[in-house]
């Protein structure tokens, strides 16, 4: 069995603290680990004497690549990273993920998971998982519905050929039909009838058997996903799938290219405390609450209320007298909002998005492949930065026609490259680079080189950098 994770997707209704360029998948939500590396651990803890498992296969697009690579390095595990040139949705990345399988000379299962599920009872997951083994290795399509607990109108269904009890033995039902998520009215009747699954998006079968369902129904993505693999390139522990193949594929999600139409598809029920954390409600619902129901993240000071969730990043944040709310502190956003209205923060994002404001994309701390830097202050003519350098890592050689850079180490040893000369600068000491001057910054150390940067300039956007030399290969 191969695991792939999707790891794809901005969590927008996440926002102020999932942004594009840093999505929820990547964020400590509900625990300390990220909803990625709880993905991570969650495939550990599977029996594996069940099967042969192998490396996961992680499908992420460009920008998230390193992201991964440190978290996966966090985590001591060691996989396949495959990289999407552009988001087709969820059919041709599986089917890109399956060719690059079967490319490996076997035809394994895969088991497919998204990197920001919350699931809280792993032997639940665990037992689920083997029952839908056991189907997926005699051919069927395999996805996990999970046993609802409301009549949620956020999720669309699954119908189950008979009906789920909660307490009784785990079994593979054939699948009647997809529907797609209800008013209400319908989701309540959903739920009173006792055959329908809210729809997870995880799946199992066998690489071989989804691609000959999808070259029955979408062929032009089969088509596209094996040349995009044939001519992919490897790059350290990425694999890049070929973009002008990529490109030609249809875009589709994998319930409308395949699983809504193939007569192979089962549904394996899942009760095990499930969440998509779709929405700033949902993560109230899946953390450990006070007396008051409240969820209290960070330096938080409330009195007179209950049912709320606060996340507390940079500052004291205290609420008084208030009752189902959510409150977001970043450096640079504060999200208030009542808990019941969550789900239309999407129309602040489509706000910051039409002024083109940063606060959508990027967060004041930006994480590179080397380390981070956060922007601590800046004017018209200057910028003072944060600069964390990882052990062993280094910045490409680059210069800048429109600002000079002053640099003071505060932790760590800096080696810098600046013209002609090397130079190595320890704790409290600093180095002047002219405008216009080739410069590099490696940290030769074991330990996180800090140092704060002090920009000045007549401009000093982040484009205004030619790279002469780069290890990771960025333009």
């Amino acid at each position: 069995m191969i695991p792939v994770i999707l790891s794809g997707g901005s969590g927008t209704r996440l926002w102020p603290l999932s942004r594009s360029s840093y999505p929820k998948q990547f964020l400590s939500i509900t625990e300390e680990k990220t909803l990625f590396q709880l993905t991570l651990e969650r495939i550990s803890n599977l029996n594996h004497s069940l099967v042969n498992f192998q490396n996961p296969l992680i499908v992420t697009n460009e920008s998230h690549r390193f992201i991964v690579a440190e978290q996966l390095r966090q985590n001591n595990v060691t996989a396949k990273i495959l990289l999407e040139p552009v988001a087709k949705n969820t059919a041709p990345a599986i089917a890109a993920a399956a060719e690059l399988a079967l490319s490996y000379g076997e035809d394994p299962v895969l088991l497919i998971l998204a990197a920001d599920h919350v699931i809280q009872q792993q032997e639940a997951f665990n037992q689920s998982i083997e029952i839908g083994l056991a189907a997926a290795e005699a051919g069927q399509l395999v996805t996990f519905g999970i046993v609802p607990s409301s009549p949620e109108t956020g999720y669309g269904y699954i119908k189950a050929a008979g009906m789920v009890e909660k307490d009784q033995a785990i079994q593979a039902y054939s699948v009647e039909k997809f529907v797609e998520k209800p008013d209400i009215k319908t989701a309540q009747s959903y739920l009173d009838a006792g055959s329908y699954l809210w729809n997870s998006g995880m799946f199992m079968f066998k690489a071989s058997v989804y691609l000959q369902e999808l070259e029955k129904y979408n062929p032009a993505i089969v088509k596209s996903a094996k040349a995009s693999v044939s001519n992919s390139k490897n790059d350290l522990d990425f694999v890049r799938l070929d973009k002008e193949s990529f490109e030609r594929s249809p875009e589709d999600s994998i319930d409308y290219a395949v699983m809504e139409k193939t007569d192979k598809a089962v549904v394996v029920p899942l009760n095990a405390n499930w969440s998509d954390v779709g929405a700033w409600k949902s993560v109230w619902e899946v953390s450990a609450k006070d007396e008051n129901g409240n969820v209290l993240r960070g330096d938080t000071i409330v009195e007179g209320t209950t049912n709320t969730l606060v996340h507390a990043e940079h500052r004291l944040v205290s609420i008084l007298g208030l009752d189902d709310v959510v409150v977001i502190e970043t450096s640079d956003a504060v999200l208030v909002a009542n808990k019941n209205k969550v789900q239309d923060i999407k129309k602040i994002v489509e706000q910051l998005k039409k002024t083109h404001r940063s606060e959508v994309d990027q967060h004041r701390k930006v994480y590179r492949p080397w380390g981070s830097y956060d922007s601590i202050n800046n004017g018209s003519r200057y910028q003072v930065k944060c600069i964390v350098v990882n052990p062993g890592q280094k910045l490409s050689l680059q210069m800048h026609h429109h600002r000079a850079e002053h640099w003071i180490v505060v932790n760590g040893t800096a080696k810098v490259r600046k013209g002609d000369e090397t130079v190595l600068l320890t704790e409290n000491q600093s180095i002047y680079i002219p405008l216009g001057e080739t410069h590099a910054l490696e940290n030769p150390g074991k330990v996180p080189l800090e140092l704060i940067e002090v920009q000045s300039g007549s401009y000093l956007g982040e484009d205004d950098i030619v790279r002469f030399e780069d290890l990771y290969g960025r333009a």
